[in-house]
């Protein structure tokens, strides 16, 4: 059975943005998230609070925060992989929700965050203890669990097993992410079933990359097995810097045409959603990848 509404997180002004070889300026990021709340998307990841070191990109989260209209009803998430990276977001402005990440792999979070699983999930633990005291809700996101690029497939017991723990230590929702976009249908159905025996299907959410152009194949593979929260972003932005080859994430424009034409309601406006594609594709001077803003003409200048 299908869901009759999906929640879209719209992920492109940091999973996107962080992955471009340059940096984006503060105020056509600002621009983005407004045209984004503008579209109707409920929930816009705004930054990340990582170490401007390794994520240049990401360095004027602050700055955003700050300058961004803000939206009644609209939530604008930060990732924070570390204490560090929480005492920045509590230091913002306006910040009421926080992601954490993990990994379902063992050779990827090595190679990724330079710790085994077990010590990232208990690292935190540590910062989802302290933000929910702080009353920032908290959301999960499980990395690689379709496949690695250092192990290949990997296990459905292993992201249960990630997925589980990060819902123990207090996530409201678990993101489960195919990192580098290798999952096919029936692999990412039989990969929820397993997770859904740790975590309430309700608690769940879609993160797809279409490096092999299976993601809304896979969406829809998952929202019938009940997951009714997908992760997207606009134009098509993002990649993996760990997972040479892995394209962007499934384009929003893309999924809500899909979810449209389904009459899967979603609160978010075709139109308005396109002029932040078109906004941002121009900014960053090439076309958006995704396919149905290629097909209504909304080129980069």
């Amino acid at each position: 059975m299908l869901p009759q509404t999906v929640k879209l997180v719209e992920v492109g002004p940091r999973d996107g943005l962080q992955n471009e070889p340059g940096t984006v300026p503060t105020a056509t990021k600002v621009a983005l998230i407004d045209r984004l709340g503008a579209a109707g998307l409920t929930v816009i990841e705004a930054g990340s609070f990582v170490s401007p070191k390794w994520v240049p990109q990401m360095a004027d989260t602050a700055a955003v925060l700050a300058a961004i209209q803000r939206r009644p009803g609209v939530s604008y998430p930060v990732l924070v992989p570390n204490m560090k990276g929480l005492e920045a977001a509590l230091a913002a402005t306006g910040v009421e929700e926080i992601a954490v990440f993990g990994a379902a792999s063992e050779s990827f979070s090595q190679r990724n965050t330079n710790c085994s699983i077990d010590d990232g999930l208990a690292r935190f633990a540590d910062v989802t203890a302290a933000a929910r005291e702080k009353g920032l809700r908290v959301r999960g996101y499980v990395s690689c669990v379709l496949g690695c690029p250092y192990e290949g497939r990997i296990a459905p017991e292993a992201v249960a097993r990630v997925a589980g723990a990060l819902v123990d230590m207090g996530c409201y929702e678990i993101s489960l992410g195919d990192t580098i976009g290798a999952g096919t249908p029936l692999a990412a159905q039989a990969m929820v079933e397993a997770v859904a025996e740790r975590v309430p299907r309700e608690r769940l959410a879609a993160h797809f990359h279409d490096t092999y152009g299976q993601a809304l194949a896979n969406i829809l593979a998952v929202m019938e097995r009940g997951v009714a929260v997908v992760d997207c972003s606009v134009a098509g932005l993002g990649g993996c810097p760990y997972a040479k080859g892995a394209s962007g994430n499934v384009a929003t424009e893309d999924v809500l045409y899909m979810l449209d034409g389904m009459g899967i309601a979603t609160g978010v406006d075709m139109s308005a959603l396109l002029d932040a594609s078109a906004m941002i594709s121009q900014a960053l001077g090439r076309s958006p990848a995704s396919r149905v803003a290629r097909a209504m003409g909304c080129a980069a200048a």
